[in-house]
Formats: C-alpha cells, sequence, structure tokens
C-alpha cells in the first residue's frame, strides 16, 4: 500500500544541484513481456543531475520502466535516449558501460562473500586492483552503517543492510544515471532513512536519479519532479510538490471504480 503518512523521511541537502539538460528520455515508449502489455506510449525525462520520483500503484509499469531503460526489457514502441544518443536496442550491458546503473528490486549481493569481498570483487572489475581501497572508503563513508559488518556474510546481513550494500557497490564509478527500484520494501523507517541517507551521498556525485518507489513521501523528499503511471501509462507527471495530491486522486478514482465494479448486477444507485 502506498504510504502517505508523514513518516520521518530524509531531507535533501539544503543547496541543490542545479539540475541540467535532459539525460534520459523515452519518447512515446510501449514494452510487452511476450503477448502482455506492460507500458503504453510513455515519454519521460531525466535532466542531467536531477532527481525524478517514479510512482504509482502495484502493477503500474514502474519496474518495467526501470527494466527497459537499462536494456532487460526490449522496447516495442518508441525511442528511449541517453545524452542524446539512441540506446533503444541497445544491450543491456553497453548501456551499463555508457553510465546507467541499476539497483533492482531485491537485495542483490552475494551471500557466501563477506561484505568487504562483496565490494572488493564489484570494484575491482570497475577499477582495477589499485582502486579497491580508495572505493571501499567512499563505500563506507556514503553507508557507515556497514563499517560495524565488514567481515560478515552477505547473507546473515539484515534487509536494510542488504540494500545499502547493493547500493555501496555502485559508488566505485558513479554513473551518469542510478536507477533504484523499491529501496524500502520490506524495510523498518530506521533503516530506510539510513538507505535514503546513503542514496543521496550518491547522487553528491554528480549523478542523476530515478527513483521507483510505492511510499511516495520517501522519494518526495529528495525529488525535484515526479511522474505518476497507472496501468503502464503517464498519469500525471510535473514539480515533486504537486505529486502527492496527483497520487491521491488517482488513488481514490481507482477505488470507486473497483467498487462501482463489485456492486451488485443491476442495482444502480440515482444521481
Amino acid at each position: 500500500m502506498t504510504d502517505l503518512d508523514a513518516a520521518a523521511v530524509p531531507h535533501a541537502p539544503s543547496t541543490r544541484v542545479v539540475p541540467g539538460p535532459a539525460l534520459l528520455e523515452f519518447v512515446g515508449v510501449s514494452a510487452s513481456y511476450s503477448t502482455y502489455r506492460a507500458l503504453f506510449d510513455v515519454s519521460l525525462t531525466v535532466p542531467q543531475r536531477g532527481i525524478v520520483a517514479l510512482l504509482g500503484p502495484n502493477g503500474a509499469g514502474k519496474s518495467t520502466v526501470a527494466r527497459v531503460a537499462t536494456g532487460l526489457v526490449p522496447v516495442t514502441a518508441g525511442t528511449i535516449r541517453f545524452e542524446g544518443r539512441d540506446i533503444t536496442d541497445m544491450a543491456a550491458h553497453k548501456i551499463a558501460h555508457a553510465g546507467v546503473a541499476h539497483v533492482p528490486e531485491g537485495r542483490g549481493v552475494f551471500s557466501s562473500l563477506t561484505v568487504d569481498e562483496n565490494l572488493t570483487l564489484a570494484f575491482r572489475q570497475k577499477v582495477g586492483r589499485r582502486g579497491v581501497p580508495a572505493a571501499c572508503e567512499r563505500a563506507y563513508t556514503a553507508f557507515p552503517a556497514l563499517v560495524a559488518c565488514r567481515r560478515q556474510l552477505g547473507g546473515t546481513l539484515s534487509g536494510g543492510q542488504q540494500r545499502m550494500l547493493s547500493l555501496a557497490r555502485v559508488l566505485a564509478v558513479p554513473p551518469r544515471l542510478l536507477i533504484v527500484d523499491e529501496l524500502s520494501l520490506g524495510l523498518a523507517p530506521v533503516v530506510i532513512d539510513a538507505v535514503y541517507e546513503g542514496l543521496l551521498a550518491v547522487r553528491e556525485s554528480g549523478c542523476a536519479l530515478l527513483v521507483v518507489e510505492q511510499q511516495v513521501d520517501r522519494a518526495l523528499a529528495i525529488a525535484e519532479t515526479a511522474i505518476l503511471l497507472n496501468h503502464g501509462a503517464v498519469a500525471w507527471s510535473g514539480p515533486a510538490a504537486g505529486a502527492s495530491a496527483a497520487m491521491e486522486e488517482l488513488l481514490s478514482g481507482r477505488a470507486r471504480a473497483t467498487a462501482e465494479d463489485d456492486g451488485p448486477a443491476g442495482v444502480h444507485t440515482s444521481p
């Protein structure tokens, strides 16, 4: 369920990075899983150095946008551009090499390796053996909660620690665009705060963020703009300040439609 409660949320730094020109662009993008159509004519923009919140109810298509943007799900119509370059049909590993990193829903760590080993393995591939110590230092600075468990196996970490570790692995070579999917899923509020503080530390490197999230207040606390998906299409987009009201309106409309669909046959309410 979407979280619209006034929970404590981390705030973006008082000095925001000013967003630049378009970094990622979807232009009329549609996508399918076999015969199931998941996205319909989606157009959106993530500016350079900007933070965009991608919101919507369960099944709205948020995770599909993340997978399409990173080449994991093919486009059936429309165009995707990154830094002005058409990447619509580009392979996932080439999109990653161009500077797009994806932290998907779930944990994505090696359970049989320690925290140190998880980081070392990820960083050595990106910066080489000599660059590993500095990369690890950046990771532990952004996520200090990992310091105490650096010798602990990944599979024994809490859900929040595993989410921090999956984000920390990005820090060796900060991407141009970081796409994060459901960071808060299954985590306690205090842990979510720590995860989002680490996300802001990643952002300070100058990379743009596309934050896929069901907990509206969490994402909007750091975003400049927001996009609301419903049934695989863009239902609303605009400044983050207006997104909560748009989300409330959408959920109310869905509730009314469900109530009408579930009503007894042949019974009509007078206007």
